[in-house]
């Protein structure tokens, strides 16, 4: 609102004086031209001589008088004086060089400066108008916007892990309608984040709850009578080895409060390729161990990008991991980058069975296939993108059997090094 008065001031100022300098600036060289047309045709007066003429005192309304050159002008000299209350413009011009002698030309032009009264009033009324005005609207702006931050506040005050409602956006201004856009994506990502929660829990409890029972039910049954040494070692080393599963699970739960925390690194600017290439040649060992084989095809030569580094390591590291467990022996893992027109995309190709489009597998506990695990990896991954901006998926191949799990830097993160 200030500002806005400022620049109404500083405008109306700088219009003013135009005007003044432009009117002035015209009598001037009115006043010029006549002095010249003096010079030229009643040369040869003396100092004191005073031109009386009908045609320059009631024609153009000027008196004229030859007068000793003032000490203090050189040359032409253009003033405006006022004498009582009328004011009056007054040239001095040279008129005989030799004789040290000047024209004083004087016409009043009262009627001039009453314009520019007249001009000063009016633009004084207009700035108060206009200062009026910011006043309201900025009254009414600000109500406005109180009356919106208070919605939007009682809205998200009434809000809870059980009632998370979208703001109908449609219904607001179009000023804050991305505002209603940012509230409504946080309100899906605490969604989101809510429900994998939930099912976090109900998982825990479940997968916890079933090995308890049976370690009970086992050692219920072999205390129910005398047995032979050997059957109690065998039900002692089947507590352990559940014991050693449900510590495994456990370890990965821990992970999940490990990488919340990763979820608050300082993102740092990075090249996602060379970061890529790092990594990958340390999972290369890895598959060699297992007698796969790691490709990797990675574009373009470097990819520069602001992101939290450990995020990206743990999803690569889930994608590459779930590859060499389900490729078969001599099967091949290809890890492949490519820069697309929402950002860049990072694919690991396997030569598993597949896996089955129609489970949810980024759900806490959710496990695909024969093989061992938890089932927290891709909860842990979905997670990890989710708080970077990015988006991860997982689809069968179409060229042959095998999985292809996809992650996707948008650009609006990442932009290529030329």
């Amino acid at each position: 609102m200030l500002a806005s008065a400022a620049l109404i001031a500083i405008f109306s100022t700088f219009l003013y004086s135009y005007i003044k300098h432009s009117l002035y600036q015209e009598l001037e060289d009115g006043l010029v031209r006549q002095a010249k047309y003096i010079v030229t045709t009643i040369p040869d007066q003396h100092a004191g001589t005073k031109i009386d003429s009908f045609y320059l005192k009631n024609t153009l309304d000027i008196n004229v008088k030859i007068i000793p050159k003032p000490s203090n002008i050189n040359n032409v000299f253009f003033t405006v004086v006022k004498k009582g209350r009328e004011y009056f413009a007054i040239l001095y011009y040279p008129y005989n060089f030799q004789e040290q002698t000047f024209l004083k030309i004087e016409k009043n032009i009262s009627s001039v400066t009453h314009l520019l009264h007249k001009i000063y009033r009016i633009i004084l009324f207009a700035n108060i108008l206009g200062f009026a005005l910011i006043i309201i609207y900025a009254f009414l702006l600000s109500k406005m916007l109180t009356t919106y931050i208070t919605s939007f506040t009682k809205k998200l005050a009434d809000m809870n892990e059980n009632m998370l409602k979208p703001i109908k956006i449609e219904n607001l201004p179009e000023e804050f309608q991305p505002l209603g856009r940012s509230i409504n994506m946080l309100i899906n990502r605490i969604q989101t984040f809510v429900k994998y929660q939930k099912e976090l829990f109900i998982g825990v409890a479940h997968e916890l709850k079933t090995p308890l029972a049976v370690m009970k039910l086992k050692n219920e049954v072999t205390l129910i009578k005398k047995r032979e040494p050997q059957e109690y070692i065998e039900t002692i080393k089947l507590n352990i080895k559940t014991i050693n599963e449900m510590n495994k699970m456990i370890e990965n739960v821990l992970k999940i409060g490990r990488q919340e925390g990763d979820h608050f690194e300082p993102p740092v600017q990075m090249d996602v390729i060379a970061f890529l290439k790092e990594k990958a040649n340390n999972y290369k060992l890895l598959a060699e161990q297992e007698n796969k084989e790691l490709i990797i095809d990675l574009k373009p030569d470097k990819y520069k990008t602001t992101i939290q580094p450990t995020l990206v390591n743990h999803i690569l590291q889930n994608f590459i991991q779930n590859a060499i467990k389900f490729t078969p022996v001599g099967g091949k893992i290809i890890l492949k980058s490519r820069p697309i027109e929402d950002g860049l995309k990072i694919e690991v190709i396997d030569e598993g069975p597949g896996i089955d489009e129609k489970m949810d597998l980024f759900a806490p506990f959710k496990r695909s296939g024969e093989k061992s695990g938890v089932g927290l990896g891709l909860f842990l991954a979905k997670s990890a993108a989710d708080a970077m901006g990015a988006t991860i998926s997982i689809k069968n191949r179409k060229d042959r059997k095998g999985a292809v799990a996809t992650l996707i830097i948008p650009s609006t993160l990442a932009c290529p090094i030329c």
